[in-house]
């Protein structure tokens, strides 16, 4: 079966893509565009570590990953001053034991935080 097809339109003076000022303008447009949604972003240039910095973060880690770290290293500090704790006589015994308590309620809290957070 033969199916007839129409010629595309002639371009007549009154369509404003006839010159090419507005086409090149709509040529860059269209250009834009596709490169917003096709090309990769570029990517964040990292950030230099400060004078003296030992120390970092990965910034990408979500609020689960840290969290649960946060928890781990804070039942590590309960552990060791706890230990130290009973070592030790008088004054310095009891701001040993303060410190274990400061440590067992920042880890309260943050396993209140940690149950509060979705699971992906």
């Amino acid at each position: 079966m033969f199916k007839i097809t129409p010629n595309p339109p002639e371009a007549d003076s009154t369509s404003p893509y006839v010159d090419g000022i507005n086409a090149k303008k709509l040529d860059e447009a269209a250009t834009r565009a596709l490169d917003f949604y096709l090309k990769p972003k570029p990517t964040k240039a990292e950030e230099e570590p400060k004078p003296g910095q030992i120390f970092t973060v990965v910034k990408d880690l979500d609020d689960e990953c840290l969290l649960a770290n946060l928890t781990e290293t804070l039942a590590s500090a309960d552990a060791m001053v706890s230990d130290l704790a009973f070592e030790l006589d008088g004054s310095r015994r009891h701001v040993a034991l303060g410190i274990q308590q400061l440590i067992e309620l920042s880890s309260l809290l943050a396993n209140r935080v940690l149950d509060n957070v979705d699971p992906r």
